[in-house]
């Protein structure tokens, strides 16, 4: 049985540089395949068949943003944190300013990083607060 399901697996796989899910996708974007009685993503899956098992804590981040691929080459395991911050979402993009909403620089000196990890400009701060 695991053969014939591999050999369905793989027929909906368009191999190029990415190797493009062209099965059901869900509402992330992400391929899926239902295995073993559960669904799991396409490139979880393909990963563990020809890689092995994923590092525990780790999740796999797509270098080639390309959610449907299910290419192991184009796949790193990371930490849920650096997967986030490599992504193009709100939480990567705010980590990646240089500057406050203001102009000034949010280096070492004039950034506080709050409790709750949220950073804030020292210099607006003195003059009524202001978040990144």
């Amino acid at each position: 049985m695991r053969i014939e399901e591999d050999l369905r697996l793989w027929a909906k796989i368009d191999i190029g540089d990415c190797w493009e899910w062209t099965g059901c996708v869900q509402s992330g974007g992400y391929g899926q395949v239902r295995r073993d009685g559960a669904a799991q993503y396409v490139h979880r899956y393909v990963w563990a068949r020809l890689v092995g098992p994923i590092p525990a804590g780790l999740q796999l981040d797509h270098m080639c943003r390309n959610r449907k691929c299910c290419n192991p080459d184009h796949l790193e395991p990371v930490t849920q944190r650096e997967n986030t911050l490599r992504g193009i979402g709100p939480t990567s993009v705010n980590a990646a300013k240089t500057v406050c909403i203001r102009g000034h620089d949010l280096d070492a000196e004039n950034t506080y990083v709050r409790p709750n990890g949220y950073r804030m400009c020292r210099e607006c701060a003195k003059g009524g607060g202001a978040h990144v």
